[in-house]
């Protein structure tokens, strides 16, 4: 087995500390973001010669280039570049603020596509690398009550879809993950920053899709576990598909809405036909 260094966003719970652990485990080295570095000073311990961690909150994006280039220059090289820190944010578009609103898209879109820009020319430097965006079900399904959270993801794939592309010929490899709901955390932070929810929304789809988010008995089916080994079996393969998706919920949400999709485009076959010039 060939080992190789890891930058990852995010790693002090959920899927970002799963994916963390494997890796340190298999003897990879892990140059992982936090917040606070309470929750992995423990880990830290465990791995000091292969785990360091640096301070960064993806929502404050004048600081993202000055880290991102500090762990290429402290590791001299990095194989990987995981972009996983993010959260949801859930509630009617018209209760959520201003600051909810540019706070849940600096986190999820343009803190990725900054930590990938300033990556992107040390990968292309080194010769190579792979960059993997940590999207959702919800970047290619959409749910009431999730416009911005399904703003954040469909803008993060069409990015990182687009820039696959772009630096191809490079050697860069770009993958995009999909998982669906698995136990984490993620539920119930976002059932904490939901936001106001008008008395005229209450009796409607989206009203009772964001009061499961506070149902106490829910029990997610994906494992961290498995997604996180899903994850490293795919940088070894040969052709990894460009989308990986990960958990039967994400595949049938996805399904669905590629389904839907289809279905209205080729009615509208005809009539687009129709238009063009002769």
């Amino acid at each position: 087995m060939s080992y190789k260094t890891w930058f990852i966003t995010g790693i002090s719970s959920g899927l970002g500390l799963a994916l963390t652990k494997q890796l340190l485990l298999q003897g990879n080295r892990v140059i992982g973001t936090v917040r606070s570095d309470q929750p992995v000073k423990a880990l830290v311990a465990e791995y000091p010669k292969t785990l360091s961690v640096l301070k960064l909150d993806l929502s404050l994006t004048d600081s993202i280039e000055a880290i991102v280039s500090q762990a290429f220059r402290d590791a001299g090289r990095i194989d990987v570049v995981v972009n996983n820190a993010g959260y949801g944010l859930f509630g009617p578009a018209e209760g959520l603020s201003t600051h909810q609103i540019k706070h849940q898209i600096d986190t999820n879109l343009l803190g990725p596509v900054l930590v990938t820009r300033t990556a992107l020319p040390f990968l292309r430097q080194q010769g190579g690398g792979r960059v993997i965006a940590i999207s959702s079900y919800g970047g290619q399904a959409t749910h009431p009550g999730a416009s911005l959270y399904h703003a954040s993801k469909w803008g993060m794939e069409g990015f990182f879809e687009s820039l696959a592309k772009e630096v191809a010929p490079f050697g860069i490899s770009v993958n995009i993950v999909e998982p669906g709901s698995s136990r984490t955390a993620f539920r119930g932070n976002a059932g904490e920053r939901m936001g106001e929810l008008p008395d005229a929304y209450r009796d409607t789809p989206l009203g009772h899709m964001l009061s499961r988010l506070n149902d106490k008995g829910y029990i997610a089916k994906g494992d961290p576990e498995k997604m996180a080994s899903m994850i490293l079996q795919l940088t070894d393969m040969e052709s990894a598909p460009m989308r990986l998706i990960l958990g039967s919920d994400a595949y049938d949400f996805i399904e669905a809405a590629l389904e839907e999709r289809l279905f209205s485009l080729r009615e509208q076959q005809t009539q687009a036909h129709v238009s063009d010039s002769k």
